[in-house]
């Protein structure tokens, strides 16, 4: 068994650590100008001027059971959408607005679509649920809220009660949590600090201005055992480092014990469908990405951002299928596995990342760079019974402690195993070996 101490928490993260991998889906309004997904507040856009996309939001391509597909063939066991993003669009039938999928030509709850047709596929199902809200007549105008810049934009604030936007978040939670049966993460986002140079009267909001204990007591009332990210500003359950590739496995500040954590990431440079922005990923930076998280310890949420038809664009469908491609055959260095033990991780040879099975018995190295015909494994020697290619199942062999391979002739090292490999890479973006230990 793994020997890394890992820091409580109240929520079940058993399953969450062992499946690792998932789908987040950002998908709004913000879809139709396809222009990022804080375009209203980039573009300091009027209410008047964002209605035009609730009036027109007519996802008829929508299929969710199309996407829950795609998810659970790239390998992902889990998803999390936004049920309400920054411009506080709502896609869900909530009772306390009138601003949502159901009065818009969708007519249709969409977050019902998402969670039956995940769970249909057997994924598990979480809701997004943002904290800001740009829609809301309640909440205070601050340093990134659209109407930041407007002359009496300090004027606008008078009335304005956060009291009441928090009590409406509650409300709203309580819907989620409440009509969809079994939800398994609630991920809330997120609270900042005051910018420096803002006035006094644009402060950044956190735990106090959500009344996060409140809301937080409410979601763990109604469902016990989910998962509950820190991005109210109080601790819970899941880290959740952005856009940032972890160089080492986050620990408690306080305890000094590992974390459960998750590093969400995005195709290309944007949450929401952004039609002209081109900075997608490479397949090898994808599934590198995964490998990396793993063997830190952590799980990869990968965000697509459908269009506002409905469907994921062809650049998005791509990257799953990369996803697909390799997992299909490389999964087992991902379920079930953490960062190795120190003692392995000592050894990884360069060029290479390295998982471990939970229960101590098998070791995945990633070939990032692929070595010319042999990898050589200090330290190895005498502690394998077994390897093989993870992709294909088929045998690797190797010289242990007195290896032939060196143009001087016999080298001799007790540590040393040299595996032999084929010359030409295998077709698979990373290849795995499979080590079998003693």
């Amino acid at each position: 068994m793994s020997s890394y101490s890992i820091h409580s928490t109240p929520g079940d993260t058993a399953w969450f650590r062992h499946d690792r991998f998932g789908m987040f889906i950002h998908w709004g309004l913000y879809s139709m100008p396809a222009r990022h997904e804080w375009i209203k507040s980039y573009e300091k856009i009027s209410e008047e001027k964002y209605e035009k996309y609730f009036r027109y939001f007519d996802p008829d391509l929508y299929d969710a059971r199309e996407w829950a597909r795609q998810a659970k063939a790239a390998g992902m066991k889990y998803a999390v959408m936004t049920t309400k993003h920054h411009e506080g669009f709502c896609m869900f039938d909530s009772q306390y607005t009138d601003y949502k999928c159901t009065n818009t030509p969708a007519g249709r709850d969409l977050v019902r679509e998402y969670v039956d047709a995940f769970r249909a596929e057997g994924l598990r199902v979480g809701f997004y649920y943002s904290l800001i809200d740009w829609h809301h007549l309640d909440f205070t105008i601050d340093q990134i809220h659209p109407r930041r810049d407007d002359p009496d934009a300090q004027q606008q604030n008078q009335g304005r009660d956060m009291n009441r936007y928090a009590e409406y978040m509650r409300n709203q939670v309580t819907e989620l949590l409440t009509n969809y049966g079994k939800i398994d993460i609630l991920w809330f986002d997120f609270s900042y600090d005051k910018a420096p140079g803002t006035p006094d009267w644009m402060q950044g909001k956190g735990k106090d201005d959500w009344q996060a204990q409140q809301l937080i007591d409410t979601a763990r009332r109604l469902q016990p055992g989910i998962i509950i990210d820190n991005r109210t500003q109080l601790e819970q359950d899941l880290w959740t480092p952005e856009q940032y590739q972890m160089r080492r496995w986050p620990r408690h500040p306080e305890t000094g014990e590992l974390v459960t954590w998750e590093a969400c990431q995005t195709f290309s440079g944007s949450w929401g469908y952004y039609r002209d922005e081109m900075t997608w990923k490479s397949p090898e930076m994808l599934v590198q990405m995964l490998v990396n998280t793993v063997a830190l310890g952590g799980n990869l949420l990968m965000n697509v951002g459908p269009t506002s038809r409905g469907y994921l664009d062809s650049r998005a469908q791509k990257a799953l299928e990369v996803y697909a491609d390799w997992m299909k055959y490389n999964s087992r260095s991902i379920y079930g596995c953490t960062m190795a033990e120190p003692e392995w991780l000592a050894l990884c040879p360069n060029g290479c990342k390295m998982t471990q099975s939970e229960d101590g018995k098998r070791l995945y190295i990633h070939l990032f760079e692929y070595p010319y015909q042999y990898l050589e494994l200090d330290g190895f020697a005498g502690k394998v019974d077994y390897m093989q290619f993870l992709h294909d199942g088929s045998e690797l062999l190797y010289d242990e402690g007195e290896v032939q391979h060196f143009s001087e002739g016999h080298t001799r090292n007790p540590g040393l195993l040299a595996v032999k490999l084929p010359v030409v890479k295998p077709n698979v973006i990373v290849p795995v070996i499979e080590v079998f230990l003693k």
